[in-house]
């Protein structure tokens, strides 16, 4: 690619793992936007070092993610991934092989979890809703609470228990990031007021109770950010009846798991849902949804979740103007109809021909 005149060329070095199911497909899709872009602003380019994970590799090598891909991992300035697992490649505990979140989430110490929940125009949402009227962020904690127990379980024929753990340390980072957040966005939609909320239960389990106390007190830190708390069954109904009201949610690993699949429905599907991982010292970035392996290579699958999901990386990358190129170009085919969505969220002319719908928008984006 040829440098750009009057700077230096940016570079950034990045892990891409395909996946599993329709992975492939959608980081496919993505690469042909993340082209598009880097060929219409000509000042930066992601070098992609391609990795294998997942459960593929599982089957075929006995681990979901070699030493030596984490290694690198950790040396990239990010990682992008497409979905991983399949529902039939299982540990002998039960639980899915092929998924890397405790191994990502926890070897790289990315504590906090970003689900933007934003409803996009040209989308037939099952709720009373605008575009532009939800548009929230779903702080997860990423690195404890009950999915800590992953692999750890202790039981018998007759029961099996997994420990909830949260900590000082770890919910003190996770809120701070939330507030963080919200200080730098524009406010929720109904008031505009920058506001975080705490998902919990802390009326039953003393665990949540200590979240609850530990967000208080990184909230004091933050005066100007409105502070509010829910119970996270009074959340979910209110994500459905009152999603204009949330700007930003912090909340424990398991609730943040469910709470975002319920804000994917109502914008029309987690197939529109991106991700980012990120800790002090490394990120990477995902669709929330799983791989569908039901539709894997029948060039039927959403791209749109893997391509916002590429600019959220940009983003962390410092290539802003490029994530905002991106998002705008979705918005685009979705408005005008270039792209339309069928009643299970998929692309009604395919995968690909999305995918090269938001490429040729990021091309003339902003050109006039």
């Amino acid at each position: 690619m040829p440098k750009s005149s009057g700077s230096a060329m940016r570079k950034h070095n990045v892990v891409v793992i395909k996946g599993d199911g329709i992975g492939p497909e959608l980081i496919d899709a993505s690469l042909v936007v993340l082209n598009a872009v880097q060929q219409r602003l000509d000042a930066f380019h992601v070098d992609i070092d391609f990795r294998d994970g997942g459960a593929g590799l599982y089957q075929r090598d006995g681990h979901n993610l070699a030493p030596e891909t984490l290694d690198a991992i950790k040396l990239a300035d990010a990682t992008m991934k497409g979905p991983v697992g399949l529902p039939e490649v299982r540990f002998l505990d039960g639980t899915e092989a092929g998924v890397l979140g405790g191994v990502l989430r926890t070897g790289l110490d990315t504590y906090a979890n970003d689900r933007p929940v934003r409803l996009l125009p040209g989308v037939n949402a099952p709720i009373k809703a605008k575009p532009g009227e939800i548009d929230y962020i779903i702080v997860r904690e990423n690195t404890e609470g009950m999915y800590l127990a992953r692999g750890k379980g202790i039981g018998t024929d007759d029961a099996v228990a997994d420990t909830m753990l949260i900590t000082r340390k770890g919910t003190e980072r996770v809120v701070r990031h939330a507030f963080e957040l919200a200080s730098a966005r524009q406010g929720a939609p109904s008031d505009g007021m920058h506001r975080v909320t705490c998902v919990d239960k802390s009326n039953v389990l003393a665990s949540m109770a200590f979240f609850r106390r530990v967000f208080d007190e990184i909230a004091d830190q933050y005066p100007s950010i409105e502070r509010e708390y829910l119970y996270s069954d009074a959340a979910a109904q209110a994500l459905v009846m009152q999603p204009q009201h949330f700007d930003v949610l912090v909340m424990e690993n398991f609730l943040g798991d469910m709470l975002s699949d319920l804000g994917g429905g109502t914008i029309g599907g987690v197939g529109l849902c991106p991700s980012g991982n990120i800790g002090d010292n490394h990120a990477y970035f995902e669709p929330i949804h799983g791989s569908a392996p039901s539709i894997a290579g029948l060039d039927k699958a959403n791209p749109i979740s893997q391509i916002l999901t590429l600019a959220l990386m940009l983003d962390h990358l410092g290539e802003r103007a490029a994530g905002d190129i991106i998002r705008d170009s979705v918005s685009y085919a979705l408005e005008s109809g270039i792209i339309k969505l069928n009643e299970l969220g998929q692309p009604t002319k395919g995968t690909q021909k999305a995918a090269e719908a938001i490429a040729a928008a990021v091309a003339t984006s902003g050109l006039g």
